[in-house]
């Protein structure tokens, strides 16, 4: 991949980093060096987003750190991905990648991380999740732990403090459309509210009907609108000092009649103790249109039985609409190649 951005740059040429079979479907490479990417689809179809490759850098620091080895656990063809391997080549460190790694490989990603020590880790929430419990108690030399791709919980920065005390946490807020936007290092969930009057690296932010809205020089040109701005289609809530993720617009769902979140449920489930993982999705419903279900991977050892009341008791607060009819127990959740869990089909 490193070689082939060399390649594009030393020729002047646009290079496509296409998921899965490649398929240019009508696209062109536009004047000169450029880098266009797929995002992930998550929730819809796969977009395809044109940067500029000093807005792909814009915020890598490349400050060299001696022994330092990256994991590789993004779809390298992904904005995430990207970030890794330019941030390593930066710093002069060793990368350290398993074929294929994304869905179902977790367990391999545990096991070369193990292999060759690895110091620096970015990866998804969801894929922590499952790091953590494929690395088991095996101890690892980690000094960086970054967190992207999803909303980053209270509980799995937590976890991820208490597990690797002497590593630098931060979980950072990027995509595809907006480039690399900021990083928090604080330990806490969201970012300050003081960003919407003045945020770093030259960002402007502000909520628009609950939705954050951002102005960066790390855009891609073609996602924001005449005046600079990008609708992220994330929403957020101000809480204080705070500024909280609560969902995607997108990901909204109607139960009976009433606008649902999945993901704010989701996260209601993975702050109770005893559950290693959940995933929250929307299914259809002859009689409400949707109905919200559940499925939760539980710690070793976690009882059955009390465990499901304590998941019932997180949600009865909540709306009917919004309390998961279903519970379903599993070992694991299955990730996308982009380290996510996968929202399409649910609706």
């Amino acid at each position: 991949m490193l070689a082939a951005l060399a390649a594009a740059q030393a020729a002047g040429q646009g290079l496509l980093l296409a998921r899965g079979t490649v398929d240019p479907n009508g696209w062109l490479p536009g004047q000169g060096f450029t880098v266009t990417l797929e995002s992930s689809g998550t929730t819809g179809t796969p977009k395809r987003l044109r940067h500029d490759f000093s807005r792909l850098r814009g915020r890598l620091r490349g400050v060299a750190e001696e022994g330092a080895r990256w994991l590789l656990t993004y779809d390298p063809g992904a904005f995430a991905g990207l970030q890794v391997m330019l941030t390593a080549a930066a710093a002069g460190a060793l990368l350290v990648a398993v074929p294929d790694a994304g869905a179902g490989t977790v367990a391999a990603l545990a096991t070369a991380a193990r292999r060759h020590g690895v110091t620096h880790v970015s990866g998804t929430p969801s894929f922590w999740r499952a790091f953590l419990m494929a690395l088991g108690d095996a101890e690892l030399p980690l000094a960086a732990v970054t967190l992207g791709g999803e909303t980053a919980d209270q509980p799995i920065l937590d976890r991820l403090a208490e597990r690797f005390p002497k590593a630098r946490l931060r979980h950072i807020y990027a995509s595809t459309e907006a480039g690399a936007l900021f990083a928090v290092a604080d330990g806490r969930a969201g970012f300050p509210a003081g960003w919407l009057d003045e945020a770093p690296d030259g960002l402007e932010l502000r909520i628009a009907d609950n939705v954050l809205e951002v102005r960066s020089p790390r855009a891609a040109p073609g996602a924001v609108d005449a005046d600079g701005w990008l609708s992220t289609g994330d929403l957020v809530e101000r809480w204080g000092d705070r500024v909280l993720f609560t969902g995607r617009l997108d990901g909204l769902v109607n139960v009976g009649g009433v606008k649902v979140s999945p993901e704010a449920v989701e996260r209601r489930l993975l702050a109770v103790d005893g559950v290693a993982d959940a995933t929250v999705l929307a299914v259809a419903s002859p009689i409400t249109g949707h109905l919200l279900t559940a499925t939760i991977v539980p710690v070793p050892g976690a009882e059955e039985t009390t465990l499901r009341a304590a998941l019932r008791a997180a949600t009865a607060d909540l709306p009917p609409a919004a309390r998961p009819r279903v519970l379903t127990f599993a070992d694991h959740i299955p990730l996308s190649a982009a380290g996510k869990k996968s929202r399409k089909g649910s609706q």
